[in-house]
Parts: C-alpha cells; sequence; structure tokens
C-alpha cells in the first residue's frame, strides 16, 4: 500500500472515531479544537477526511478485485 493510501486510511480511521464521538456523546472533537464546526479550519479537516474515505474506498474497492482474481475455481469432476 502506497504512503499515501496509509495516511488517507489513517485519517479516515480519526474521522470515524471523531464520528463515535459525535454519536455517543455529542460532542465534536474537530469543532473542540478549531473553536467551532464552521471555521475554516474545521471545514478544510472535514474535506480532508471525507477525501481520505474517498481514497479509501478505492483501496477497498481494489483490494476485493485482488482477492477476487486470485481464488482457484474448481471444478467438479
Amino acid at each position: 500500500m502506497e504512503t499515501l493510501q496509509k495516511l488517507a486510511l489513517a485519517i479516515t480511521v480519526i474521522g470515524a472515531l471523531n464520528w463515535g464521538v459525535v454519536g455517543i456523546f455529542k460532542f465534536d472533537v474537530i469543532a473542540q479544537l478549531t473553536q467551532g464546526a464552521y471555521q475554516p479550519i474545521a471545514r478544510f479537516l472535514y474535506i480532508l477526511i471525507g477525501l481520505s474515505g474517498l481514497i479509501t474506498l478505492g483501496v477497498l474497492f481494489s483490494y476485493w478485485q485482488k482477492t477476487d482474481d486470485t481464488v482457484p475455481i474448481q471444478t467438479v469432476e
């Protein structure tokens, strides 16, 4: 896995953890750290997490394609 894909995966996991905290505790860590959810830096971080999710989604599909290609076909005799 390339460095960009690893970084995107790490950012996606951090974003998922943030959403978990929002869902459980109603507390947005990014908004708290940046003084509000609508501040430019917070919006940049949300966009960065979203783009990382898209990159990670591409990695997932390429992984599925690789695993599907390597499955041997068994014949019944």
